[in-house]
């Protein structure tokens, strides 16, 4: 039994992997009695979509990522896991959109020590208040930019919702058309010339 424990100390692979809870993948949101807490309206949590945008600081690259509720992605030498995200119904106001994301880099805390995951953030991002809940890391930062998901009521189609935002809807009062020019008296009182 000594042989075996000791042989667990030999050699460490080269590059330790991601942590489990970067890479497994996703429950939903429990309550305090164990339970899963769902809003009843709305796109199931299961089913949304988040785009979240990166930014890598040393090297001014910009990018997308498009993420299912309990998904993870590696890129570079860090791994974004959107939990859930969320956006309030139409007819709330003032609208917002968020979701629970989590970041973890591999870097080293001094030179001497070897590469290690380590979880920078993990919390609410939002998207009309980013400075609310920031990432506050040397090189990478994490936004919000949408929440694809759709309540009850709300067009099914893009034609439906291009169209109904083409049309102007109208202010409450209804407009009075100007008379045209040639139906106003002249300066003189004389009619105008027919």
């Amino acid at each position: 039994m000594l042989l075996m424990l000791s042989g667990c100390g030999g050699k460490q692979a080269a590059e330790a992997p991601p942590p489990t809870e970067a890479t497994q993948a996703g429950t939903r949101a429990a309550g305090s009695s164990g339970a899963i807490v769902e809003n009843a309206y709305g796109t199931p949590v299961k089913d949304r979509v988040a785009t979240l945008g990166l930014l890598n600081k040393r090297n001014n690259i910009t990018q997308n990522v498009v993420l299912r509720t309990g998904e993870s992605r590696r890129i570079g030498n860090a791994i974004i896991k959107l939990a859930t995200c969320e956006r309030t119904a139409p007819w709330e106001d003032p609208p917002e959109t968020g979701a629970f994301v989590q970041l973890f880099v591999e870097e080293r805390a001094t030179t001497q020590e070897k590469l290690a995951w380590h979880k920078v953030f993990s919390g609410w991002l939002f998207r009309g208040a980013p400075s609310l809940n920031a990432v506050e890391h040397p090189v990478y930062d994490v936004w919000v930019k949408d929440c694809a998901m759709k309540f009850p009521g709300e067009e099914d189609s893009p034609a439906a919702a291009a169209s109904a935002s083409s049309t102007p809807k109208p202010a409450g009062k209804p407009l009075i058309a100007a008379p045209s020019p040639a139906a106003l008296p002249s300066p003189s009182g004389d009619a105008p010339p027919a």
